[in-house]
């Protein structure tokens, strides 16, 4: 709050209460949003340049666009500067949650009118909530998406998905729930599936 406070003249509204997690504080972000889009900036987190919202506004500019998203990096904690996994992303396919596959949720910006009508995050997942969310809207809801093919966010290491092994775990069980609660037809293959599909962030990395 001591940061927050030094720039409250910039800030539409300040909100400081107990919550039951990440996600519940985002609902009660969404709720209070008033813009006709809505995107997420996480505690560390940054944006990969002073551009990048230039180019979620020009993907909005077609009113048939209900969702967009793009590439993320994950950064060292202490150098955002070094590249330590890149999640490239792709146009969405219909069937690809059943794979494990995901937008990075740091850059995936949505319409209000999208969360008003079908929700926001479903409180059930402690750690794989934005999994559900986005995997509700695109797969379920079939909403309208575009990908943006370059690095929209720097993520620094240490999120609560991925801060231990255990989270991981949990979180692939949550999201495996997750997709049995949306109808998806999945069996217990699908964890391995997403733990492996991140291997190859790792190895490449962002064109410069």
């Amino acid at each position: 709050m001591e940061i927050v406070n030094r720039h409250r003249d910039r800030l539409a509204k300040v909100v400081s209460a107990p919550d039951s997690g990440i996600y519940d504080a985002m609902n009660k972000g969404i709720a209070l949003a008033s813009g006709d889009v809505i995107g997420f900036l996480n505690s560390d987190d940054v944006f990969a340049s002073a551009v990048e919202l230039e180019f979620v506004a020009k993907a909005f500019e077609d009113p048939a666009i209900e969702a967009c998203y793009a590439d993320l990096v994950y950064v060292a904690k202490h150098d955002p500067g070094k590249v330590v996994r890149y999640w490239k992303s792709n146009a969405y396919r219909y069937g690809q949650f059943r794979t494990g596959w995901m937008p990075a949720h740091p850059t995936f910006y949505v319409r209000r009118a999208i969360y008003v009508r079908f929700g926001g995050f479903d409180l059930q997942f402690r750690l794989q909530a934005d999994f559900e969310l986005a995997m509700r809207l695109l797969e379920v809801h079939r909403i309208r998406s575009i990908y943006i093919p370059r690095v929209l966010v720097k993520m620094r290491v240490g999120g609560a998905t991925n801060n231990s092994l255990a989270n991981i775990l949990k979180g692939n069980l949550e999201a495996y729930r997750a997709c049995l609660k949306n109808g998806l037809p999945v069996t217990p293959f699908f964890m391995l599936g997403k733990i492996l599909s991140r291997i190859p962030q790792f190895f490449v990395r962002p064109p410069n």
